[in-house]
This record gives structure tokens, C-alpha cells and sequence, in this order.
């Protein structure tokens, strides 16, 4: 017998012996040729057993499948999109993410941590759409990153590899390679692009960035919270190829205490019932203020208040990303890094950052 018939064997065995059982009675019990009021109410109630047999077999085979997808989800989700460790290099770290896409794991949204020989450098992005559609594009970008962080000596080094491989991704897409498990994108490769904000935290605090459309992170320091930077943002990666020249963006010091909040524009765009956006600055400041300040605690208010917010799941994918510096405090090295960057600045509540036009 050939071997994919002999594998569902054990798949048709229960069915074929409760039919059996039906045909049985059928056959040989005389109480189902009787017309008899009582030889039919039995007969009746022998036919309820046999289908609710079947019923509850097919039911518990469905339950089978069912965790069975879910543990390839997980599985998926781990390696994809793994939980980040609690410590990246005095560093602690939490993250979210929840997906727009009910019963999905992983969606448009993607994150990543790593300690390098350069420094702590992240990743938050977001791809256009959510879902299934856009986790090949997670994929792409997330692969990149992770090799590029340690193999690039320049944060703008990384980000000309993931622009490169975000090219050769739409280039796949555009030539018809189908996506996995039918997964169907958003729009054409054309119309795909990726905002993306890499950071890096140096040994002393310094922070610097580059931002490809993407929302600005927040500081907590003290008891308030600003954004990171105000500077003009780089264009998404995808639709425009990047400038020649790419300036990497000066943003400070992150003193020990100091907890940053990266995040994808589902949350600041999450409405209420009325329409209202979500009020992240004034959560965050709420969070700011909070004894001891932890990325578990950051975390918990803002989730907490997002889905009070919009009073269940969220319509658009969600990632949040905290990193609080716990290092014990140092001076700052000027140019530790053998470059021409600018001093950096402490960002105390007071501060405001003035870039350059």
C-alpha cells in the first residue's frame, strides 16, 4: 500500500467502526425493521450515538490540529520574532508585540536587541500591512540586521545592508516566488516598503539614530517623557533609495535610570470607540513616574492602557521595545569612537536638543 494511505490508517479507523457499528444494527437487529413506536425510539437513539461518536471524534481531531498549529506558530514566532533577554550588556530589555490578524502570532511588526563590538545596537520596524502578507518581509529585514549589526563598524553601514536586502526581497516578490502557506501580501512589490529605526548605545551612553520613517522613541527621564529627537527622518526603505550621504543623528546620553521606548505607529495611532488617538506621551509620562522604573513595568502601563483604549485587540500590528540604562555611571569619553560626531549632551527633564537644519 502506498505510504500516504497507510499514515491515515489510524485517521479513519474510529469513523469506519462507528459506521460499522450503524450497519451492524442496520443488518441484523430485528428492532430496525420494526415499525413498533418502541423498536424506532431505539433505533433512534442508537443512530444519535453512532453520529455523536463521530462528532466528538472529528471535534477531538480538530483540537489536535489545532494545538498542533499553534505549536508551529510558537515555533515560528521563536524564531522569527524570539522574546528578547531581559540584559543586553547593562542594558535591561522588555518588548511586546501583539497582532492585528486574529489567531496570528506574528504580523508586520519587528524588533531586535544584540550586544556588539560596536556598541548595543536596535532595530524596531514596521512593514506596510500586517498578518501573514508580511512576515516574509520581517524576515528579510530582521536576517540583515542581525549579521549587519556586528559586521558593520558604522550604524549607517547596517542600514545600507537592509536596504539592500529589502531590495533583493521586493526583487523575489516581483518576480512571482509564492509566499508561504498562501500567504497573500497587501499590494504589489512596488507598493511594499518598511519604516526602520536603528539605534546605538554606546558603553558611555551615547545614543545615535537613524530613522527611515519611523516614529521617534521616547526617553523617561526623571518623571516625564520626550522624544528622543526631532530630527527629519530618512525615507522608508522600499519605494526610494536612500541619500549618499547618510548622517547618523545625535541624540544624547542615556544617563542610568534613563529608560528608552521604541515603538511601531500602531500604538500612537490606536483609537477609542470615539475616534480618539491613543495619549501615549501622557501614558508614558505616567509611567515615567512610577517606583522602581522597570522596562516590565513601562510595559504593563502602557499595554494596560492601550487595550483600555481601544476596548480589545488592537486594528493595526503593535511593537514596543524598552531599554532602561542600569549601568553604573561614567563619564562620558569624548570621541570614543575615533570619529567626528559631535559631543554628546545629557538628556536631564530640562534638556531640549537643538539639531542642525
Amino acid at each position: 500500500m502506498p505510504p500516504k494511505f497507510l499514515s491515515r490508517v489510524p485517521t479513519l479507523a474510529v469513523p469506519a467502526a462507528w459506521g460499522a457499528v450503524a450497519v451492524a444494527y442496520r443488518m441484523t437487529c430485528p428492532l430496525a425493521h420494526d415499525d413498533a413506536l418502541g423498536a424506532r425510539l431505539v433505533s433512534s437513539a442508537v443512530m444519535c450515538a453512532v453520529v455523536t461518536g463521530l462528532v466528538l471524534h472529528v471535534r477531538r481531531r480538530l483540537q489536535r490540529e489545532l494545538r498542533r498549529a499553534r505549536r508551529i506558530a510558537d515555533a515560528a514566532q521563536s524564531v522569527l520574532l524570539p522574546p528578547p533577554p531581559p540584559r543586553v550588556d547593562g542594558l535591561a530589555v522588555a518588548a511586546v508585540h501583539l497582532s492585528a490578524d486574529r489567531g496570528a502570532r506574528i504580523g508586520g511588526d519587528l524588533y531586535e536587541v544584540v550586544a556588539t563590538e560596536h556598541g548595543v545596537r536596535a532595530v524596531i520596524g514596521d512593514v506596510r500591512g500586517h498578518g501573514l502578507g508580511a512576515v516574509r518581509t520581517v524576515a528579510a529585514v530582521l536576517g540583515s540586521f542581525r549579521e549587519a549589526a556586528h559586521d558593520e563598524a558604522e550604524l549607517a553601514g547596517v542600514l545600507r545592508r537592509l536596504e539592500r536586502a529589502m531590495a533583493r526581497h521586493l526583487r523575489e516578490r516581483a518576480h512571482g516566488e509564492p509566499d508561504p502557506a498562501g500567504a497573500a501580501s497587501d499590494g504589489p512589490a512596488g507598493e511594499e516598503f518598511v519604516t526602520v529605526l536603528l539605534l546605538e548605545i554606546l558603553p558611555d551612553g551615547e545614543v545615535w539614530a537613524l530613522n527611515c520613517g519611523h516614529p521617534w522613541p521616547h526617553v523617561l527621564t526623571g518623571a516625564r517623557a520626550e522624544p528622543l529627537a526631532r530630527a527629519d527622518p530618512l525615507p522608508p526603505l522600499g519605494p526610494f533609495p536612500l541619500p549618499a550621504d547618510l548622517a547618523t543623528v545625535p541624540c544624547g546620553r542615556l544617563l542610568p535610570g534613563d529608560a528608552l521606548v521604541l515603538h511601531t505607529d500602531g500604538v500612537e495611532e490606536a483609537r477609542d470607540a470615539e475616534g480618539r488617538f491613543f495619549p501615549l506621551r501622557d501614558v508614558l509620562t505616567e509611567a515615567a513616574r512610577e517606583h522602581p522604573l522597570t522596562p516590565q513595568s513601562v510595559r504593563r502601563t502602557v499595554l494596560a492602557a492601550l487595550l483600555r483604549h481601544t476596548t480589545g485587540p488592537p486594528k493595526d500590528d503593535v511593537a514596543l521595545l524598552v531599554l532602561r540604562n542600569e549601568r553604573p555611571s561614567r563619564r562620558a569619553r569624548p570621541g570614543a569612537r575615533g570619529t567626528a560626531r559631535p559631543a554628546a549632551v545629557d538628556l536631564h527633564p530640562t534638556d531640549h536638543l537643538q539639531f542642525p537644519a
